[in-house]
């Protein structure tokens, strides 16, 4: 997400915290690489120019060049600037009675896994949403929206086959949703390859029907410099009232981000972050701008870790690690753990730091070598690892199609940490035995 704008912003701004003092000339060169990074990443020209010149202005300030550490105000001036680009503040979605949302956007774009992976978000917020399948034009988006309303859990409409009335199925879809007990309508709309008159007169037609609370425009984050034209023609038509970005994980680039929100004056209430029905989150505009700055996001890593993690699991995992008692079976249970957190690359990204790293990677395939080995043990040798003999490894490594000098790495690697366990332990423990200010033997007190 965003990857070639964030290594190439994080370049500029480490040129510019070496500097003890700044200049007006810094300032610009600085400037004139953001510049081209931002349309590098196929950011608007006009939404970068405009951006660029109001960075400058303030970077300019006798305060910031004045300042102790001009490089770290100028990058806060940047960040704050960025943050308001993506919207400001987080803008929570409008669910008031009679709750209706009205899903738009280009064919390809996502509207009907994103109308489902709201749906399931909804649903977990402890909401009661019903999803309305309204595209006419084309059978598989109905199909496709009933599949995947059954996987989240959530009632689905489907109109008759053969329907070609948006308005005839609106009043049904709403006749129908009286039945069941949900409290938020969800309306997948039709589509097109490109805008046209037809598609837009058709959505205007259903909107004024329907009287939704929320228009939100589902767009592709890879949209590239389409992003503007898109998000314009449908704001001037519908007056959207936000925006959804799918593929945020997948496009390096990210500019329509950038882009959209600028162009419509409207928020980003919604990303797709991966193509599971789980991976749809909220959009906070200054926690994406940290992550841009390499500055990490670690209230969404948290927020991650209390949804994915078991409370009594991982005080109980805390204990066996302070006890040295850590065996397999514990291995095996912590590396589940954080495999619901998502892939282990995004989430090392969110801590501050990890995205000025060059080149840092993490190997999937040897993390599921390393869980083919445990799972390839028997119970018992999960439990008590000292009994891993030469002839049991042979056999591990046949059974996980690994080598034995992988297994005997990684029993090597998982004795050290243990012996590290115990040792913390017993430094906890002299740690608890002194009185309070009393010091190590050996160590001076200060």
């Amino acid at each position: 997400m965003f990857s070639q704008l964030a290594d190439k912003l994080q370049d500029v701004f480490k040129d510019l915290r070496g500097h003890g003092t700044i200049s007006e000339t810094n300032v610009t060169d600085a400037m004139r690489e953001v510049r081209m990074a931002l349309l590098e990443a196929d950011v608007d020209y006009n939404v970068a120019k405009n951006f660029i010149a109001r960075v400058k202005d303030k970077a300019l300030g006798e305060d910031v060049l004045r300042s102790v550490t001009p490089g770290q105000q100028i990058v806060k001036i940047f960040y704050d600037e960025l943050t308001t680009l993506l919207g400001g503040d987080q803008a929570p979605v409008n669910l008031e009675k009679p709750a209706r949302i009205l899903m738009v956007g280009l064919n390809g774009a996502g509207k009907t896994t994103s109308s489902a992976k709201l749906a399931g978000l909804l649903k977990k917020q402890g909401r009661a949403p019903l999803l309305i399948a309204c595209d006419l034009h084309r059978p598989a988006a109905i199909e496709q929206l009933a599949t995947l309303a059954k996987q989240v859990g959530v009632p689905v409409f489907t109109p008759q086959p053969g329907e070609t009335d948006v308005i005839r199925c609106a009043k049904q879809a709403i006749a129908w949703a009286e039945t069941q007990n949900g409290n938020v309508q969800i309306f997948d709309t039709a589509g097109r390859q490109e805008i046209d008159e037809a598609l837009i007169e058709e959505i205007k037609r259903l909107k004024e029907f329907l009287q939704p609370q929320e228009v939100l425009l589902v767009a592709d984050a890879a949209t590239g410099q389409q992003a503007v034209s898109v998000a314009t023609h449908f704001n001037d038509a519908l007056q959207i009232t936000g925006l959804v970005l799918t593929k945020l994980d997948g496009d390096a680039r990210g500019g329509a981000a950038l882009s959209m929100r600028e162009v419509t004056q409207r928020p980003i209430k919604f990303a797709g972050v991966g193509e599971k029905l789980d991976q749809f989150e909220p959009f906070y505009p200054d926690r994406l701008a940290g992550r841009i700055l390499g500055m990490g996001d670690v209230v969404s890593l948290v927020e991650k870790a209390a949804e994915a993690i078991d409370e009594e699991e991982a005080a109980r995992m805390e204990k066996k690690l302070r006890t040295a008692s850590f065996d397999f079976n514990d291995f095996l249970a912590q590396f589940k753990m954080m495999r619901k957190l998502g892939p282990l690359e995004n989430i090392l990204g969110m801590l501050p730091g990890m995205a000025n790293l060059k080149g840092f990677s993490v190997d999937e395939k040897q993390l599921k070598r390393v869980e083919a080995i445990v799972l390839s043990m028997t119970n018992e040798e999960r439990a008590k690892p000292d009994v891993l003999n030469a002839r049991r490894r042979q056999r591990i490594a046949r059974g996980s199609g690994t080598s034995v000098t992988e297994v005997n790495d990684l029993l090597t690697r998982f004795n050290q940490m243990r012996k590290l366990m115990k040792n913390a332990g017993k430094l906890r423990k002299m740690m608890m035995a002194q009185p309070r200010g009393a010091g190590f033997p050996g160590i001076p007190k200060f």
